[in-house]
This record gives C-alpha cells, sequence and structure tokens, in this order.
C-alpha cells in the first residue's frame, strides 16, 4: 500500500494533537510541519521527524499527498485552495472557514481538482457519540440538550463560544437528527471577554426535533454532556468520560430501567484521521464533508447575528 505523505499546518495546540497522531497511523509518513514561528515549526518538526516549513508557500508546495490545516480560521480558505489546487486531499479544522463564502470556495476547489475535503468535527468521533447515536436508531427524537463549559482558555483571541465550542455541537445535533437546523434563538452574554463567552442557543430541526447548547468560559470547570429525549426512551452521555446510560421503559407509577451502553475506548483525534486516510484511499464520501462544515458554520453565524 502506497504511503501517504501528509504534512500538517499550524503547530498549536490541536496542530500538535494531529502530528502525534498521524505518526501512529499506519502506511502514514508525516513529512511536513508548516508554521510561521521558526522556532515552534522546528521544534515540533523536530518532535515527530518532520521537516519544518515556515512560509505557506513552501508547505503547499511541498510534494505532499495529503494535508491538515490547523491554522487560525481566517486563513483556512486560502491555504486550503492553494493546496487542493496542487492536488492535495485536505482535512480542515472546524470551523471549515471564517465565512460562508471562504466555506464555499474550498468546497468549489476541492470538487474542480477532484480531492477530498474533510471538516475537523472531532466530537463526530467521540465513542460516546456514536453509542448515542446507535442507541437512539430508528427512534423518534423529541429533544437534544447539550451541555459544553469550562473556563477561559488562554489560547483563544479571534472567536468567541459559538465558533470555538458551539461549532462542535451544532454538528453533533445535525448528526444525531440527520436533519437541518431551520430556527435559530441564540442568547449571547459577553462578561470577561472581548466576544460573547456565554450563550444558550436554541434550534428546531426540519424534522420537528428541538435541541438546545449551553456554552460558556465562565465555568470553573469542564463540563460535556449530551441528552437525547426520544418517544421511548432517554439516553445521557458524558462526553468526556465516554458513560452513556439510557433510561426505558417508565412506568405509570414512575419506575423506569436502566442501562449502560458501550462505548469504544477509541482517541476521536485517531479516528478522525483514520476517516480521513480511508477516504483517499477509497474514494468514498468523507465521515464530514465539506457541505457538512458549511452547514454548520452557517448555523453558527446565524446565532451571532452574522
Amino acid at each position: 500500500m502506497q504511503v501517504l505523505k501528509i504534512g500538517v499546518a499550524g503547530a498549536g495546540v490541536m496542530g500538535r494533537n494531529h502530528a502525534r497522531v498521524l505518526t501512529d497511523i499506519r502506511d502514514v509518513n508525516l513529512t511536513h510541519v508548516f508554521d510561521p514561528d521558526t522556532v515552534v515549526a522546528q521544534g515540533v518538526a523536530e518532535a515527530y521527524g518532520a521537516s519544518p516549513v515556515t512560509s505557506a508557500e513552501a508547505f503547499a508546495e511541498a510534494g505532499l499527498d495529503a494535508a491538515v490545516i490547523a491554522t487560525p480560521n481566517r486563513t483556512h480558505a486560502d491555504l486550503g485552495v492553494a493546496l487542493l489546487e496542487r492536488g492535495v486531499h485536505v482535512l480542515v479544522e472546524k470551523p471549515i472557514a471564517a465565512t460562508v463564502a471562504d466555506a464555499q470556495r474550498l468546497i468549489d476547489s476541492a470538487r474542480a481538482n477532484d480531492r477530498m475535503l474533510m471538516v475537523g468535527q472531532v466530537e463526530r468521533f467521540n465513542p460516546a457519540v456514536e453509542a448515542v447515536k446507535r442507541a437512539i436508531k430508528d427512534e423518534d427524537v423529541i429533544s437534544i440538550q447539550i451541555t459544553r463549559v469550562g473556563p477561559f482558555p488562554p489560547r483563544m483571541g479571534e472567536v468567541g463560544v459559538v465558533i470555538d465550542l458551539a461549532v462542535h455541537d451544532i454538528d453533533i445535533i445535525r448528526h444525531l437528527t440527520d436533519s437541518e437546523i431551520v430556527e435559530v434563538q441564540p442568547q449571547l452574554a459577553r462578561t470577561k471577554a472581548e466576544r460573547e463567552d456565554t450563550a444558550l442557543l436554541q434550534f428546531r430541526l426540519a424534522n420537528g426535533t428541538i435541541a438546545h447548547i449551553t456554552t460558556n468560559w465562565v465555568t470553573p470547570y469542564k463540563t460535556r454532556t449530551l441528552q437525547v429525549a426520544t418517544k421511548a426512551k432517554f439516553v445521557v452521555a458524558d462526553l468526556m468520560t465516554r458513560q452513556v446510560t439510557e433510561y426505558f421503559g417508565q412506568q405509570p407509577d414512575g419506575s423506569y430501567s436502566t442501562r449502560g451502553v458501550h462505548s469504544w475506548p477509541n482517541e476521536p483525534l485517531k479516528k478522525e484521521l483514520e476517516a480521513f486516510v480511508h477516504a483517499i484511499r477509497t474514494g468514498e464520501t468523507p465521515a464530514v464533508t465539506g457541505e457538512d462544515g458549511l452547514r454548520n458554520l452557517e448555523v453558527a453565524l446565524r446565532c451571532l447575528g452574522e
């Protein structure tokens, strides 16, 4: 099997994670790490046996088969298009781009150059989310409630909680329901940061499901929970511990039954990157398409009134 030459653009927190995981995937060779900071590029490249690159042009010309883009959102489209036009398959971190127009540029370029474009919505590959998806298969979903809160991350600068955090949950809602969000009712607050750091987001989907996201950077501890109510059961998942519980069989006296739902102990980022490699090798539609990324971004921007 041909070994894929893959590069990582952006050597921040996510880029370093991608570099680490790529070195653990069979028939993949991490060859280049791009970051405009020479010291950072050299440090990360050296740690994983890759070559450092300090310009987007040099990265695009590095002879890669595929690339992961984990640079700031505003740079996704220009770098992604440059890579796609050179025949490089692209996995771009969420959100797909900073604007809808830029997202469409990426989608159009991937189609024009017959290359794979996948969006890094890593929670799709969380074993707990996969377990919930299995548990509600063939069920009529009534509502979805997601809580994603925690302290302010010092790395943040350009976006607020809607783009940084809620985009994960917008994607989970669309993924679990196989339906599109048609109504948005956002409530945003800015308390400690330059941009919104608290958001309560309500949605109605085309299939009638209602959904609610609570997200903030003001809670002193991290919480990541998912609750799904269907006509027959209630499923609760902790996305950090990966524990999933199903409540069912409620009786007139208020009693009910419970059972644990098994979730495999996989690293979501590794599953995501393996899915990207699989799509490249087989030509199958990637697990999270450019269109998925565009829809998620559209909803997030509607929440922000943009």
